[in-house]
């Protein structure tokens, strides 16, 4: 096995350990805060403040990690953050305490997120970039799908909300272990791109804007699993032991769409991302208004679409930006991104206490409204 892929491989396990742990907490951070006395409204605007203080601080780790090459530093310090928080749910037991550490989880994946994806675009010249990002989010996906389910067992077996929290220190031990394994065996991973295609630049060009415009529109009108747990519990479509396994299922269909994506991507471009838009714009009208099965296609829709964004997405930049401004770029992405998923997810949340017929229709045109900006930067660079 090459080093490269010896490299991305390590990641994905590193990735896997991590998804189990906050993914698993992510499944039922929705009925848990409802059942902490927290509102539809307030639901929404957690999660989205949550993906937006994430998001937001990208930019400013990004600029970091390129400025000081502290790439593994960063990563270290952002995972402990990240992973530590989840496990430490277990301990609250009032809403606000509970948004607090929800919040945390978020800055930590921001502070590591932007360096983790730099020394990973670095490894996937070899493979392809949409293949390397789609194996790595496979591998995410992955441990999203068991955590939830690690979460549906405790339930099973009457167990509490805070149990189910307390026994994902177990994932995040391992995870940080083998990151550290990692980093003893690549101290420099940028030494693993050795070739540069030639659609970079030196700069972030018109084309990386509008990119940024198209990822932002898509990310604001997708709504949060947090706000689709709440409603699954309140209109009882969905039991509550049987909410965390449709989150799992949609991070499986998650981690095969990542591959199949990712390779398409490689092969036909950016039109793919226009058309795996155009597919899971319709997951809400499926989890709102739906009944039990109805809810079920509705998260395999809306797990197609996170499959794409979490591996087109971020494969993109790496083909859009120099390496040596690549950790700023995943962080200017990143931050756009998280900026109208809050906005986004705030309206969805506002909008599910007056109208979901009208959260439906707002969700689906606004995903739908990037998929010109993307078929306008497919003939620029194509």
């Amino acid at each position: 096995m090459k080093k490269s892929t010896f490299f991305i491989v390590l990641l994905g396990i590193v990735s896997l350990f991590a998804d189990m742990t906050y993914e698993a907490a992510r499944s039922i951070t929705g009925p848990f805060l409802a059942l902490l006395g927290a509102s539809g409204t307030m639901v929404g605007i957690v999660a989205g403040a949550g993906e937006f203080v994430g998001y937001a601080l990208r930019i400013l780790s990004g600029y970091v990690a390129d400025k000081t090459n502290k790439y593994w530093s960063i990563t270290i310090v952002g995972y402990l953050i990240n992973l530590l928080a989840v496990p430490a749910l277990a301990l609250v037991g009032q809403w606000q305490f509970a948004v607090a550490l929800i919040v945390l989880e978020r800055i930590g994946k921001a502070i590591r997120t932007p360096a983790r994806d730099a020394m990973l675009s670095h490894a996937t010249v070899d493979i392809g970039r949409g293949w390397g990002f789609g194996f790595h989010e496979a591998m995410d996906q992955i441990g999203a799908m068991i955590g939830p389910l690690i979460v549906a067992a405790v339930f099973y077996f009457k167990g509490t909300y805070q149990t189910a929290f307390g026994v994902l220190i177990i994932p995040a031990c391992l995870a940080i272990t083998v990151l550290l394994i990692a980093r003893f065996l690549y101290p420099s991973p940028r030494d693993l791109e050795i070739t540069v295609k030639k659609i970079e630049t030196k700069g972030f060009n018109r084309i990386y804007w509008i990119y940024l415009v198209a990822v932002a529109l898509n990310g604001a009108g997708y709504a949060d699993f947090p706000l689709i747990a709440y409603h699954f519990k309140k209109i009882a479509t969905v039991s509550e032991e049987w909410i965390p396994v449709f989150y799992a299922v949609a991070m499986g269909v998650d981690a095969v769409a990542a591959l199949i994506f990712g390779r398409l991507f490689d092969k036909k471009g950016l039109g793919i991302l226009a058309f795996s838009v155009m597919i899971s714009s319709f997951f809400a009208p499926f989890v709102f208004l739906g009944g039990f099965y109805a809810c079920l296609v509705g998260m395999i829709l809306w797990g197609i679409g996170m499959g794409a964004q979490e591996s087109i997405m971020r494969a993109a930049v790496a083909l859009l930006v120099p390496k040596e401004r690549r950790a700023v770029g995943y962080g200017l992405f990143n931050t756009g991104y998280g900026f109208f998923w809050f906005l986004g997810s705030a309206l969805l949340g506002f909008l599910y206490d007056i109208s979901i017929p009208v959260l439906i229709i707002i969700s689906v045109v606004l995903q739908l409204s990037a998929v010109p900006f993307i078929l306008m930067i497919k003939q620029k660079i194509e």
